[in-house]
């Protein structure tokens, strides 16, 4: 059972399915009909206009593929899916439904395209943004006031620090704001920030669920029916739409998300375990669930040759796949400046893990 900071997590029962738990429901959802001679998976359709009469119509509005993987994402989160055509896609659709002038409360640790893309809206007097630090719940609390959207990473991205989900959400709704949760690192099968109360999740797609560092690809979900309605109609009229082929594709990865993520978090944990008793590390962040640890190491320099000198490891700013990939944060000019200038955000994949730590520990020896 994968590890979880809210424990076991179950699929929304229909009138035609039963109760099920995620590891099922990741298998299971999103199938054809059974009927012979139907196949077993969803083909890839790929078709610009429709025949007139039903309704799809035209390709940017419906797509038989793109509904086979909203229903099972959709399933896992417990809300309606919209897949997009990228994360970031996701993230402008859900910053769109803040009016002019608002205000937007975000963790000074975030996603950097999250960040991005709100300092751009802030220096164009679109929105407010106010960054806060996640760990002092009671300052998250107060910053609610006067918000129109809270927008939340658990685990925040690189920092690994965690959100008190259940306060946060209720404080802003007592607030009057809405609430995002990027789940991209935690996943449907740690964390359902739906239950928990949000309005809304967020995930790119590229990472996780689909799991082989193949497929651009973000989504939203809710289960809030007048939302979903907003969303889909301007995901109708601006056109960030998947295509059919990555959407086959992230369905087909997403089917073995919990053996692979089962095997990440358990090397994550004993990777982090082995490295915090390394010299040249200062420092090693692990929230206890996810495949995601930073290790801080003193002299910023080393961290570079590390990242450049492993056999095994990839130096790759993108995260999920079945492949290991790490690399020093602060070689991005945008990351924020309370990240430590040595951190190194190690994203474990499936491979031994005795060789990702003898790759690790070589090239530590090698490059101090």
């Amino acid at each position: 059972m994968l590890a979880s900071p809210y424990g076991e997590c179950m699929s929304e029962p229909t009138e035609s399915t039963p109760v099920w738990r995620p590891g099922t429901v990741v298998v299971a959802a999103g199938r054809p009909s059974r009927e012979p001679d139907q196949p077993l998976n969803v083909p890839v359709t790929l078709a610009a206009p429709y025949v007139a009469g039903g309704d799809r119509e035209y390709g940017r509005y419906a797509n038989p593929t793109w509904t086979a993987f909203e229903d099972a994402l959709g399933a896992l989160e417990g809300g309606r899916c919209l897949a997009y055509a990228s994360g970031l896609a996701a993230i402008a659709a859900v910053l769109d439904l803040v009016a002019h002038g608002e205000r937007v409360v975000v963790p000074r640790h975030a996603y950097q395209g999250s960040l991005g893309q709100l300092a751009d809206l802030e220096s164009r007097g679109r929105v407010r943004v106010d960054l806060v630090d996640v760990t002092d719940t009671d300052a998250v609390v107060a910053a609610c006031e006067d918000a129109a959207l809270v927008w939340l990473e658990s685990p925040t991205n690189p920092a690994l620090e965690l959100v008190d989900l259940p306060r946060v959400i209720a404080a802003a709704h007592d607030a009057g704001a809405r609430v995002a949760v990027d789940n991209t690192f935690a996943t449907p099968l740690v964390q359902r920030p739906l239950e928990l109360g949000a309005d809304l999740v967020v995930h790119s797609v590229t990472k996780y669920l689909s799991g082989h560092s193949d497929v651009v690809l973000g989504a939203v979900v809710t289960d809030d029916a007048e939302i979903a309605e907003v969303l889909k109609h301007r995901r109708d009229s601006f056109g960030a739409i998947p295509g059919p082929w990555e959407a086959w594709l992230a369905l087909r990865g997403m089917r073995t998300l919990e053996v692979r993520l089962e095997r990440a978090q358990r090397t994550a944990a004993e990777i982090a375990r082995r490295l915090a008793e390394r010299p040249e590390v200062t420092e090693v962040r692990y929230p206890g669930f996810g495949s995601v640890v930073a290790a801080v190491l003193a002299d910023p320099d080393h961290a570079d040759r590390w990242t450049r000198a492993t056999a095994l490891w990839v130096h790759a700013t993108s995260l999920g796949g079945v492949e290991s990939t790490f690399e020093r944060r602060r070689r991005w000019r945008t990351e924020s400046l309370t990240i430590p200038e040595g951190l190194v955000r190690m994203a474990v994949g499936i491979e031994d893990v005795e060789d990702l730590w003898e790759d690790l520990v070589t090239a530590l020896e090698r490059t101090r």
